[in-house]
């Protein structure tokens, strides 16, 4: 059993030794860190040297950089996972400091209980050699060489990324048309997405046609496509909406309504623009009939205004008092038109200080705000026009289209046949209303014809409550082809997006500079184009009568010989390319092929003179 001195002894030589092995174990994880990160940093650098090289991808950059730094993690916890022993600690210690096996010898005694008083002995004098320990002096602190060896391997990656990668243009043309065909599947996803929210469809058929075009926009954007690959979906996409028009579009009620939207009939709330209109006009003008003659004198002293202010002397006071008479008769006339311009008390007090500048520019401001206030009233003028086309019966609604209008009429006649006694007199104008909507409720379904008759035939017998009902019933069939009209509005949507996805790939263009042709204005597939150059206001050159164009097109205006039988050259043209069997549609090949060339046409990759043979060729094959 040892002596409570030597037991401080151990203790003492204990703790020094604990010291040592703890700087040694701190310092076997610094290592281990430095090791890893040599491996991480080379498996880093060696990746980002590949990537100069290939077209690998990006994120392969990103998972071996992680694993670079999982690298010197992992070597830090396993440099630093063992704790060394004390007795180890004590050999090397007695190795370092050539204490001959003083410390690990007095460790071993301490254990051995019949040692004596030679462990006594020992220890004292081991004890004595302890106070040479300095574990910072021992295990010191510092970089090793795999650190430099690391620390380097990562300056000439980092030196790597500083120099452009090598990618070939088939990559880099690649690269381009990936870029365009995820921001098309992205746009047409999201528009797609927005139409279902602001206007859900009635029709499952419309539905799963519309859920059908988020999908491909979800593959157009995460799917790796090629560009001839993203066309056919894009074309076969269309294809199947063009059916789903199709469709809706052999319904008569449908082309009915169409028909009158295509020829600019008014919206349902035209008499409440009328009316804003009218409040917003008179608030500045009581007579808006003297708008023009007005104008007229304005224009006048503008010209007066111009020649003032060139002039000096006695001819200049002739031209102010000469403008000072012509803006007091203007003032006079605008006073009784009710027109209010607060630009003419500045021009009077301008021309009373002789500041001809500051004059014409008040007047030329009076002359723009009249200018809009005759742009007011011409729009007030057209809508007004437009109004006195809008159906004044049920009948003449049914006939012009105007759906809704009709629906509200059925609705108040119901309403009125419910709610009060009719005069003999009501109910007699009441039916030949209804018997004259006979004939144009047969142009959208027996339904709503069958229906009126019904109300007919009830009124006749006195029962106005089954009456008002069928009338009823017949304003929700209307409303009910309303919301197919709808459907067909988003249809079109959806083909217009297509369209637009079509060109940007394509083209090779971002969605921004691709502008949609306005297929929403094509409507049915009966209905066909405007042409080139249509516009939403505007006829295409297909719509022109052959004399409108005479004029325009005289083969006189054009410098070098006509020739429209030339033989054509062969041009080879990148495209499409696909071995075996197709199983691809004629129409979506030819839609395919048709968006190749004209993206061939854009790029001038065709010679000019060839471009209309070209594009004439292409559009034959789709008809």
């Amino acid at each position: 059993m040892l002596r409570p001195t030597s037991v401080s002894e151990l203790s003492q030589i204990q703790a020094a030794l604990r010291r040592v092995a703890r700087r040694r174990r701190r310092g076997r994880a610094w290592h281990g860190f430095w090791r890893g990160g040599l491996l991480g940093a080379s498996v880093w650098g060696l990746s980002l040297a590949l990537f100069k090289l290939m077209p690998i991808p990006t994120v392969v950059l990103w998972w071996t950089g992680a694993l670079g730094i999982a690298c010197a993690v992992i070597g830090f916890i396993v440099g630093g996972w063992r704790r060394p022993e004390l007795a180890e600690t004590a050999r090397w210690v007695d190795v370092q400091l050539r204490l001959r096996e003083r410390l690990s010898t007095a460790l071993e005694l301490a254990a051995n209980a019949d040692a004596g008083s030679w462990r006594d002995l020992v220890l004292q004098d081991a004890l004595g050699q302890v106070a040479k320990i300095e574990s910072k002096k021992l295990v010191p602190v510092r970089f090793p060489k795999v650190a430099r060896w690391a620390l380097g391997v990562l300056v000439v990656a980092v030196g790597l990324g500083f120099i452009p990668e090598y990618r070939s243009s088939a990559h880099q043309r690649r690269q381009a048309d990936t870029k365009v065909i995820q921001e098309a599947g992205a746009r047409m996803l999201e528009l797609t997405k927005q139409e279902l929210a602001q206007h859900p469809p009635v029709l499952d058929s419309t539905r799963k046609s519309l859920e059908a075009l988020t999908e491909l926009g979800t593959k157009l954007e995460r799917v790796s496509l090629t560009r001839g690959e993203a066309l056919k979906e894009v074309a076969s996409a269309t294809s199947r909406l063009q059916e789903s028009l199709s469709g809706l579009g052999k319904n008569p009620a449908l082309q009915k309504m169409t028909s009158a939207a295509r020829s600019g009939r008014p919206a349902e709330d035209l008499q409440k623009r009328i009316e804003a209109l009218q409040k917003q006009l008179a608030a500045q003008a009581e007579d808006p009939e003297a708008l023009e003659d007005l104008q007229k004198q304005l224009e006048q002293i503008q010209q007066l205004a111009q020649s003032y202010a060139q002039q000096t002397g006695a001819s200049a006071a002739a031209a102010r008092q000469q403008l000072s008479n012509a803006l007091n008769a203007f003032s006079q006339s605008a006073l009784q038109a009710g027109l209010s311009l607060p630009q003419l008390d500045d021009a009077i007090a301008a021309l009373a200080a002789a500041n001809p500048d500051q004059f014409l520019k008040d007047i030329t401001a009076a002359l723009t705000d009249l200018d809009k206030l005759r742009a007011l009233k011409d729009k007030l003028e057209s809508l007004q026009a437009q109004a006195e086309k809008l159906g004044r019966d049920l009948a003449e609604q049914l006939q012009q289209g105007q759906v809704e209008a009709a629906a509200d009429t059925l609705e108040k006649l119901a309403e009125k046949l419910q709610a009060a006694n009719l005069s003999p007199e009501e109910m007699r104008a009441m039916l030949e209303e209804l018997t004259k909507a006979q004939s144009p409720a047969g142009e959208y379904g027996d339904q709503i014809a069958d229906l009126l008759k019904q109300a007919m035939e009830q009124m006749q017998q006195g029962d106005q409550g089954k009456g008002a009902q069928s009338l009823a019933a017949a304003a929700q069939e209307l409303k009910d082809l309303l919301q197919q009209l709808g459907d067909a509005q988003s249809l079109l949507a959806g083909l217009d997006n297509l369209d637009h996805a079509s060109q940007s790939i394509s083209m090779g263009l971002g969605w921004g500079q691709c502008q949609s042709r306005g297929m929403s204005f094509n409507w049915f597939a009966d209905a066909g184009g405007k042409g080139a150059g249509s516009s939403s206001t505007e006829s295409g050159l297909a719509d022109r009568p052959p004399e409108a164009l005479a004029g325009d097109f005289e083969p006189t205006k054009i410098k070098g010989q006509i020739s429209p039988g030339a033989p054509m050259p062969s041009i080879t043209l990148k495209g499409v390319s696909i071995k075996g069997q197709s199983r691809v549609q004629y129409e979506e090949a030819a839609t395919a092929a048709q968006t190749e060339a004209q993206a061939a046409l854009s790029q001038e990759k065709i010679p000019r003179a060839y471009r209309n043979a070209v594009r004439d060729y292409f559009d034959d094959l789709k008809q």
